[in-house]
Parts: C-alpha cells; sequence; structure tokens
C-alpha cells in the first residue's frame, strides 16, 4: 500500500519546494531568471517556491530540463539527481 504520509507534511521525502530554492541557489540564480526562462513572472515563479500555487507539471518538466535532474529529484522521491537513461 501506497504511503501517502511520505508524499505529505511531516513525511520523509523533502519537499519539492526546498529543492527547487537549493537548486536556484546553488546555481546562482535568482527567482526572476528562473522565472523568465520559465516564461512566467517572478511573482508566480516565487508562488510555485513558497508552495503557495501548486506547480503545473510544464514548469516541472521544464525545471527539470534546465537543471538536468530528474522529476524524482525535483519532487524529493530521490536523492539521486541524474536522469535515467
Amino acid at each position: 500500500m501506497l504511503d501517502f504520509k511520505k508524499y505529505c507534511n511531516g513525511g520523509q521525502a523533502m519537499d519539492y519546494t526546498i529543492r527547487m530554492r537549493n537548486l536556484r541557489e546553488d546555481n546562482d540564480k535568482t527567482q526572476k531568471e528562473i522565472a523568465e526562462v520559465l516564461g512566467t513572472s517572478q511573482t508566480m515563479y516565487s508562488r510555485y517556491e513558497r508552495g503557495a500555487n501548486e506547480m503545473p507539471i510544464r514548469i516541472l518538466e521544464a525545471l527539470c530540463d534546465y537543471y538536468g535532474v530528474s522529476a524524482d529529484y525535483m519532487l524529493g522521491r530521490t536523492e539521486v539527481k541524474g536522469r535515467m537513461p
């Protein structure tokens, strides 16, 4: 049975908003710069990064492509950054 607690607040999986911020900061990028890459406003990107708005799948895909990481890594389901072959 799927353990939903793992994927909700208080679970062991890293919150994707933390991953988003860490990746952005590790790459010395501002929210505005990433928003421009995504074709959105800095305000909307900030809302995704804070978890105030759900992140659309197209944004998840674009961020994964930009940073060269898998969706599982971005969502905190694995610590392995790379994509599957």
